[in-house]
């Protein structure tokens, strides 16, 4: 039978009677002292032949009825053998256990700067590629996730993250990174399981194929046209395919371009070994049409350091890299599909077209010339790469105003 009422206990809090172990039968009692905020529950039991003592919690957290209610589990627990005492301390320890645990773990952020610092840096030609794929896909996919938390799903959804916004064959690199990435976690203790050896380039971009597309002439004036009176399609946008063309950049290399590489004034544009993916720094002449581009983007980008400034105005972010790419797709040019990467190609394609020689024109996209040549000949072609890309911008004038059979040639020297 009962012992305790909440009417007594409310009594003993107000008078501030103070007592230890107050009995309610059924193991359940209470205890109230002067260094007690509220009243304690305690459920007392035998165990082995030893008294035990657990605290069930305050009067001010749970209620007289509760208290029994959770005596008489207890109670029930310890007629089949169960030492209720020892089960709790057990949960503590495993939940601190677990605290630590999470507190302490590698997350995939942490092993891939490790990897790409260890196994990267120093190694491969081109580690800021790497470097691109780990901070653009993988930190942000999975780098809060500890190592051992990674499994296959994470992974799928990963890739295909990156082949929905329209990037197979990164996908592909992503996907090799991936596996080298956990490789290397395999041989530092931290796993035992590759999560991403079960993919291959099937699950990520498909199989790559080298590409062959080039626009055409008449292709560039009506993608001209179609950009003019394309709903949305930014000046900023317009501008960025102009130059890509004009100046035979990789994508990258523009997107990432802030105004300190710049000269206006010189008409020069230094990009830096850091930011290419030959490792090769290289100085770029750049024609008044192309400066008077620049100055453009430069009256659009109200102050930042960055020549594309992210279009919601963070501080210090440049323009995402599928900023132009998603742009384009809402132009209605009706042309066959082409990537941004293929104006690389045009540009290439129309420097020879102008009669630009191909060692020159490869200077023009900063290839390094394989061979013998390439070990001995060391001039950089400035004033030959100046001439050429004059022409280039000067034929992309034309095509903008619709001329699309006048050829200017290049005058090669004797």
């Amino acid at each position: 039978m009962a012992k305790l009422s909440d009417i007594e206990i409310r009594n003993w809090i107000k008078s501030h009677e103070y007592f230890d172990m107050r009995g309610d039968g059924g193991g359940l009692y209470l205890s109230y002292r002067q260094t007690f905020s509220s009243p304690i529950w305690r459920f007392r039991y035998r165990f082995a032949g030893a008294q035990r003592i657990m605290n069930i919690g305050s009067y001010r957290d749970v209620s007289l009825a509760d208290a029994r209610k959770t005596a008489k589990e207890y109670r029930a627990r310890v007629s089949l053998g169960y030492d209720v005492a020892g089960e709790k301390q057990e949960r503590k320890r495993e939940a601190v256990a677990k605290i630590e645990a999470e507190n302490n773990a590698y997350t995939m952020a942490e092993l891939a700067d490790e990897f790409f610092q260890k196994r990267v840096l120093g190694v491969w030609k081109h580690p800021n590629i790497v470097r691109a794929r780990i901070e653009k896909d993988i930190k942000p996919a999975i780098g809060h996730l500890s190592v051992d938390a990674v499994t296959p799903r994470h992974i799928e959804a990963l890739l295909q993250s990156v082949v929905n916004r329209g990037a197979p064959t990164m996908a592909n690199d992503v996907l090799r990174w991936l596996k080298r990435i956990f490789n290397h976690a395999i041989k530092m203790h931290m796993i035992t399981h590759n999560p991403a050896l079960a993919f291959d380039v099937a699950d990520a971009g498909g199989q790559e194929q080298s590409r062959k597309r080039n626009l055409s002439r008449d292709e560039i004036a009506k993608l001209f046209s179609a950009m003019k009176k394309a709903k949305g399609f930014s000046v900023e946008n317009d501008l960025c395919i102009k130059l890509l063309l004009a100046l035979a950049v990789r994508k990258g290399e523009l997107i990432g371009a802030q105004w300190s590489e710049i000269d206006l004034d010189a008409g020069l544009w230094k990009l830096p070994a850091i930011r290419t993916k030959t490792e090769a720094a290289t100085t770029i002449p750049l024609s008044d049409k192309v400066v008077g581009w620049f100055k453009e983007l430069k009256s659009l980008s109200y102050g930042s350091g960055w020549v594309l400034p992210a279009r919601k105005m963070q501080t210090n972010v440049h323009v995402s890299e599928s900023t132009l790419g998603v742009a384009l797709a809402k132009v209605d040019h009706g042309l066959e599909p082409f990537t941004i990467h293929d104006m690389r190609r045009t540009a290439k394609t129309l420097l020879t077209s102008l009669g630009v020689q191909p060692h020159i024109s490869e200077r023009c996209l900063n290839h390094k010339i394989k061979g013998v040549e390439g070990v001995y000949d060391g001039y950089d072609y400035f004033e030959e790469r100046k001439a050429a890309l004059k022409a280039l911008s000067d034929l992309l004038v034309q095509l903008e105003n619709g001329a699309t059979s006048k050829v200017i040639p290049i005058k090669r020297k004797a």
